[in-house]
């Protein structure tokens, strides 16, 4: 069992920077890969990035070159470095665990609260 609880969001300006922290509790947190999610009022939840166990990462077009995801396994923490915010990023950004192969497909184990992103132009 794990479980993942995200911090660190807020209201910020376009072209603002925000880092997200997902904290998972449980000792198989380094066994998962972990993902991020946000999902904007009335669309989808849509897949931002993950990282495997290993550190490689995987990022949807929109925020490449724009954000890092990384992770501290001795922390059993995820990160989400946002850096040149847009207002198209505003959203409920959710943290995830399971398989990278899942997790692009929107899938998880596990799921986190979620924290509100709000970028105002």
């Amino acid at each position: 069992q794990v479980q993942l609880v995200e911090s660190g969001g807020g209201l910020v300006q376009a072209g603002d920077s925000l880092r997200l922290s997902c904290a998972a509790s449980g000792r198989t947190f380094s066994t998962y890969s972990m993902g991020w999610f946000r999902q904007a009022p009335g669309k989808e939840r849509e897949f931002v990035a993950a990282i495997r166990w290993t550190g490689s990462t995987y990022y949807t077009n929109s925020v490449k070159g724009r954000f890092t995801i990384s992770r501290d396994n001795a922390k059993n923490t995820v990160y989400l470095q946002m850096n040149s915010l847009k207002p198209e990023d505003t959203a409920v950004y959710y943290c995830a665990a399971g398989t990278v192969s899942d997790l692009q497909l929107k899938r998880a184990d596990y799921w986190g609260q979620g924290t509100q992103v709000t970028v105002s132009s």
